[in-house]
């Protein structure tokens, strides 16, 4: 009986020490997680899907990625996506933009690089000058808070209307704004509709990726703003992959001197924003 004991003892304490080898070789071998190759990046309408497929694209494919791109027809869906982890990237939105909806939906969102971004322009199809305004003159702006902020400004800096004191960018809406030297009928439109509407009002104010998008010429503004840092557009993901190696790969993918060497190279992109980052490349 004493040996059968001894044997059973034996056995026991042997088989805890391999447990607990086997343990510490999966909790202490130092061996970092395995990245991941195959990642989604989001879009919503506009030229950045066509500047991630013919140059991003490709920088990624050569470190061994693969990419599955998925468009949204309106931009409102691609924040969502990211939030519930459909996605793992999205180029589309600016920082103020992200920021507002990060607080709306609870989502935690972070921008790791700027991307070649087109400013607002205000355009007409009915006048081919900003001195025809006057009292009853309609002008469109999209309806988001963030693009609808920027739009007015651009109004505010022609002295057309007047941004009130204290008015915010996130829960920016019509009633923030008042008269300045003319009664403009503001008409608020969808961002993607703008462009198409502009034979129905006087003047529209419409986001610069659109009108390349459309062949045209950002140039051909009668007014172009003066893109603040906060509105430029950003390459985002959520903040827990803010260290991974494909968000980072991700990151100088936007910031080579290939990607620019492209942007630079294309005539529709004449008038764009182009990130700081370039100036250090060589």
């Amino acid at each position: 009986m004493k040996k059968l004991l001894l044997v059973l003892l034996v056995g026991m304490v042997t088989l805890l020490t391999a447990c607990g080898q086997n343990a510490d070789k999966g909790s202490n071998s130092g061996a970092a997680p395995e990245e991941k190759k195959e990642i989604t990046v989001g879009f919503g309408v506009g030229t950045y899907e066509e500047q991630f497929r013919q140059s991003i694209l490709p920088i990624l494919e050569k470190k061994g990625y693969k990419v599955d791109i998925k468009t949204f027809s309106q931009n409102m869906q691609v924040n969502p996506a990211m939030k519930e982890g459909s996605i793992d990237a999205s180029i589309f939105q600016s920082t103020a933009y992200m920021e507002a909806i990060n607080k709306e939906i609870g989502a935690d969102m972070v921008g790791i690089a700027y991307v070649p971004g087109a400013p607002q322009g205000l355009y007409s199809v009915k006048h081919t000058t900003l001195d025809d305004v006057k009292d009853g003159t309609t002008v469109a702006v999209p309806n988001d808070p963030v693009n609808q902020e920027r739009a007015l400004r651009i109004l505010e800096e022609l002295g057309w209307v007047k941004i009130k004191e204290g008015a915010g960018v996130e829960d920016f809406n019509i009633n923030s704004m008042e008269p300045d030297k003319y009664k403009i009928d503001i008409k608020i439109l969808d961002p993607a509709q703008i462009l198409v509407s502009l034979e129905d009002v006087d003047y529209g104010v419409v986001n610069g990726n659109y009108i390349a998008n459309a062949g045209k010429k950002i140039t051909d503004a009668l007014k172009i703003e003066n893109t603040p840092m906060q509105h430029r557009i950003i390459v985002s993901i959520n903040k827990k992959d803010e260290n991974t190696q494909w968000a980072k790969d991700l990151k100088a993918a936007y910031e080579s001197p290939e990607f620019e060497e492209y942007i630079t190279g294309i005539e529709k992109y004449d008038g764009f924003i182009l990130p700081e980052a370039w100036k250090t490349n060589k």
